[in-house]
């Protein structure tokens, strides 16, 4: 598009879990703006249509379990060989587990997978992110992908929100430590957006966003995965040159977590 101002121009990112949902979204954005994007994901197939679909000269995937730290640094080290740098890390990767997990029934086999990809996976991203940007000497930015759950308690989904709650004090803390380096660290909490995670069908969707909608105060609108990526896009680019340990909210408004299983419905 003739006169389009490329926020990103030039700039290395990498995304985890931007194979689907709020990474492949932001995937797009992201090279639409002039970076280079690497996918970082265990959805092999899925990685790689989406990096056709954006351009080899544009977009690369990789491998990546964020649960094991290996794979976060080859990553890391994969893109800055590539690229001689790293500008973004969109570390959004997660799960959730399959049972309700209220605290008398907590699942600790399930609860232990579940923080080793949301909370130990994203510590891992932002660590050794941090440390590329450090010594290549980049003023970078870190933006994770935490959740409105991460300021609510929730009456189910208690490892979930447990996990997201640490990803803000990640983001916090971080922030302060990296500031001296000139790197920012920021995350994105939003409210239910519909993609594959929680594996519904179409009705169950339909009804759990009835549920968000009646509780959002802002009307007429739904949250789209596009809609999160451009607030990541925000965080990402020099329009935030001065905002870190900020945690930003998207979710229209919204007044309290729903009651019961509705509670975590959107993809990361």
């Amino acid at each position: 598009m003739a006169g389009k101002i490329l926020k990103l121009a030039g700039k290395t990112s990498i995304i985890t879990g931007g194979a689907s949902g709020i990474g492949e979204a932001t995937a797009h954005l992201f090279a639409n703006h002039g970076a280079f994007v690497v996918i970082a994901d265990i959805q092999d197939e899925k990685g790689r249509q989406v990096a056709d679909s954006i351009g080899s000269d544009r977009c690369t995937y990789i491998h990546c379990d964020v649960s094991d730290e290996q794979q976060v640094i080859s990553a890391v080290d994969f893109t800055v060989a590539t690229y001689g740098k790293l500008d973004i890390m969109f570390s959004n990767a997660g799960i959730v587990t399959r049972s309700n997990q209220t605290v008398l029934d907590l699942d600790l086999t399930q609860f232990d997978r579940l923080f080793a990809v949301n909370c130990r996976g994203t510590a891992a991203c932002v660590k050794h992110a941090a440390r590329a940007m450090v010594e290549k000497g980049v003023r970078g930015c870190v933006i994770c992908t935490a959740s409105v759950a991460a300021s609510r308690g929730g009456s189910t989904r208690t490892d979930y929100v447990m996990a997201k709650h640490a990803v803000v004090g990640l983001v916090r803390s971080a922030s302060k430590q990296l500031g001296v380096h000139g790197i920012r660290v920021n995350c994105v909490s939003p409210s239910a957006v519909a993609t594959g995670l929680a594996k519904r069908t179409a009705e169950e969707t339909t009804e759990t966003m009835k549920v968000y909608k009646a509780l959002t105060s802002l009307k007429g609108i739904e949250l789209t995965v596009g809609i999160v990526a451009e607030a990541v896009l925000f965080l990402a680019s020099d329009d935030s040159c001065f905002i870190t340990g900020h945690d930003l909210a998207v979710d229209g408004g919204l007044q309290k977590l729903p009651d019961g299983d509705d509670v975590i419905m959107y993809k990361l």
